[in-house]
């Protein structure tokens, strides 16, 4: 249908393109509206079930090769030993097999009222092959139910379109594209330089790429302008849940000259599966609204001096949106934002717009007596001043709008600017143990840019959807159980992003403790025997990003700087500092920096790229400041227990576990310690000889 409109434009001469281009529309809005009418793609239609007996009814779908969808399902559930049941040959009778229902199950079928089931077939069970699928008891041996799959019936599959063509004398290249589903597709072995300032993804309509269509979010679901890529192979969403029945190009485009360097068309009705992913039915009721990542959206209005923003985003459970005004006037940048954190509570379910500080790029700790980082207006002296109007979170979109006042309500307040460029910064991370704002998962590289009082209102946002995404595994964590190891090197590097520390701890920081070279590895320390840790973790104290002490505590997450005195009191310290006169912990072993660092202009969102720790650590760069590191002594003895912990003493999550044992084992912290499982009770044999080959002395 999308080529029958280019034809008709191609058949118009110039006198006529005028009004043949409103005809064209007209008639696209009228089929898109009978589209939108017959609802959501479900795949390609088998045929509606013939009704016999007890009620029977619905349609059903082939979702691929090898799941069929009923929708609008009817069955009255009174028959005695009824299945859904199919044959790849004759007509519904006991030559066929058992299709598991909705949940995987082959139980006897209970009642359906227009509902919409899923069904997979069995192992080796194509829907190719079928020639039926039937709603049949049997005991009786009648089909309840039946639809015929039609003869050279072709289910939904991945569609390849071709490969992008480049402009002439662009340099782009990719393999073949191929439409995964209805939403999303493959660019394989993709290849740009990254040399143009305002690239993008960009789909839409019409015989060939234009100015008129529509960002789509790169492979992390980020709309800013493309990097180089150097063969990757790219998996991409059209924007808000789009499909491809409703683009008729996907290209590479520069916003700034206005121009495709790259495109491939995409043909009519190709039959691919339903879109993995479903729309959320969410629209800000304010004017402005600015699309900031595929999962992240912020919304505006401005009234006299105050403006009312909100903020709606796909997040954890656990996880803040923060959004606010850049700590530079022509630049997006952190340090010295004026931001709001927002998190909703499930259990109290009510949201919560926090005013932050950011005066370093580190959690709030304490810099000799003053409260630096990320921080609460509140620790230093000032107010909330962001009154929170509505909160809510459904399907995981949570959705908060809150107002302040345009112009600083204290002097640690930076003013909204309604007449020019606003530079904003924005990000979105999981909360820590204490309920602060943890390093950011998600946050924008460019500059990001708002025009508050624009006329006509910006609006660019698009539908959200949900749905399950591809999860990182993290790394294999690394053990250090050597007998002979008593002497363990402490430094600082990245935390390794979703693979790293992150795969361990939701909350965990940017940086992290390296020890022996190994990322926050697993230690074992045997009681009675000396330890040397060697720390190289910084003993600048007047920063709050190059002071890590190293403290050994029972307590899990560190970071005792920033805990209030009745806190720090209930923690057990059992090496690496020391309390105070005034009754507060002090650290005693901060030696010369020692870090790691990534590459020159390596973006460290880009960390989980790397298969293994082994690979990723080649690409860091050490460097170490002149010194020798501090030495904090220890001697586990009985009164440690079998778990500790090794952290930093000013920053929270950075560190790892120490396994305390009486002899040295592999694997330590896959089992028990020996004297719990010796102590359960009678074992058999055969256990108790396992039990005594996992506790060998490596």
């Amino acid at each position: 249908m999308k080529s029958y409109y280019v034809n008709i434009i191609a058949r118009s001469d110039k006198r006529k393109m005028f009004i043949t281009w409103f005809a064209v529309l007209f008639l696209v809005a009228r089929e898109c509206s009978a589209q939108d009418d017959e609802g959501p793609y479900r795949g390609k239609l088998i045929g509606k079930l013939n009704s016999y007996h007890h009620q029977v009814s619905g349609e059903v779908y082939a979702v691929d090769d090898w799941t069929v969808l009923l929708v609008n399902f009817n069955y009255d559930g009174t028959g005695e030993d009824t299945f859904f049941w199919a044959g790849d040959s004759g007509r519904p009778g006991p030559q066929g097999f058992i299709v598991p229902d909705q949940y995987g199950k082959t139980n006897i079928l209970e009642r359906y009222n227009n509902a919409e089931v899923r069904l997979r077939l069995p192992e080796g069970k194509r829907v190719a092959r079928l020639k039926w699928l039937s709603v049949y008891d049997v005991s009786t041996q009648n089909a309840f139910g039946d639809v015929y799959v039609p003869d050279e019936f072709e289910p939904p599959a991945p569609r390849t379109v071709g490969s992008l063509a480049p402009a002439p004398g662009v340099r782009v290249s990719s393999a073949p594209v191929t439409f995964l589903d209805a939403n999303s597709f493959t660019i394989p072995e993709f290849r740009y330089d990254g040399s143009g300032e305002e690239v993008y993804f960009w789909t839409g309509v019409g015989p060939q790429p234009s100015s008129r269509g529509t960002v789509i979010p790169d492979e992390r679901g980020y709309l800013e302008p493309l990097r180089a890529y150097t063969g990757e192979d790219l998996r991409l969403e059209l924007p808000g849940g789009r499909t491809v029945f409703e683009v008729n190009w996907v290209a590479l485009w520069d916003a700034g000259t206005r121009t495709a360097l790259a495109s491939v068309l995409v043909p009519d009705a190709l039959n691919v599966p339903p879109a993995a992913l479903r729309t959320l039915d969410h629209r800000s009721k304010l004017p402005h609204c600015k699309q900031l990542h595929r999962d992240f959206q912020v919304s505006w209005e401005v009234f006299g001096n105050q403006i009312t923003i909100e903020l709606a985003a796909q997040i954890g459970d656990n996880e803040y949106m923060a959004f606010g005004i850049s700590g530079n006037d022509t630049r997006s940048q952190m340090v010295g934002a004026d931001v709001a954190v927002v998190h909703y509570n499930t259990t109290l379910r009510q949201g919560s717009a926090g005013d932050y500080n950011v005066t370093a790029a580190a959690p709030c700790v304490q810099v000799l007596g003053q409260w630096v980082g990320v921080c609460r207006d509140e620790r230093g002296g000032g107010l909330n001043n962001h009154q929170v109007f509505s909160s809510s979170r459904t399907d995981g979109l949570t959705v908060l709008s809150y107002r302040r006042s345009l112009q600083p309500d204290e002097p640690m307040d930076r003013a909204w600017n309604t007449e020019g460029t606003q530079y904003v910064v924005w990000a979105v991370g999981p909360l820590d143990d204490a309920g602060e704002p943890a390093y950011h998962r998600l946050y924008h590289r460019a500059d990001v840019t708002l025009q508050l009082s624009r006329s006509p209102p910006t609006a660019d946002c698009f539908d959200f959807v949900a749905g399950e995404r591809a999860r990182v595994r993290g790394w294999e964590r690394a053990q250090l159980f050597d007998p002979a190891l008593r002497v363990l090197r402490f430094a600082v590097g990245p935390a390794g992003g979703a693979h790293g520390l992150q795969s361990r701890v939701p909350a965990a920081p940017s940086r992290a403790w390296y020890v022996n070279g190994q990322l926050a590895p697993d230690l074992q320390l045997r009681r009675g025997l000396h330890y040397t840790f060697k720390v190289s973790g910084g003993n600048e104290p007047h920063s709050a990003t190059l002071y890590h002490p190293l403290v050994v505590t029972t307590e899990p997450h560190g970071g005792l700087e920033r805990l209030p005195d009745a806190a720090q009191r209930e923690v057990r310290v059992l090496a690496g500092a020391r309390t105070t006169r005034r009754a507060r912990l002090a650290p005693s072993a901060a030696g010369p920096l020692c870090s790691a660092e990534r590459p020159p202009g390596a973006d460290p969102r880009r960390d989980d790229e790397f298969a293994t720790f082994r690979a990723y650590n080649r690409t860091l760069r050490w460097s170490c400041a002149p010194g020798e590191p501090a030495s904090l002594a220890l001697t586990p003895d009985s009164s440690w227990p079998d778990l500790v912990y090794y952290h930093s003493f000013t920053h929270p999550d950075m560190g790892g576990r120490i396994f305390v044992v009486d002899k040295h084992r592999r694997n330590v912290a896959r089992g028990a310690a020996p004297r719990a499982i010796l102590s359960a009770g009678p074992l058999p044999l055969a256990a108790l000889l396992v039990a005594a080959l996992n506790y060998i002395i490596c």
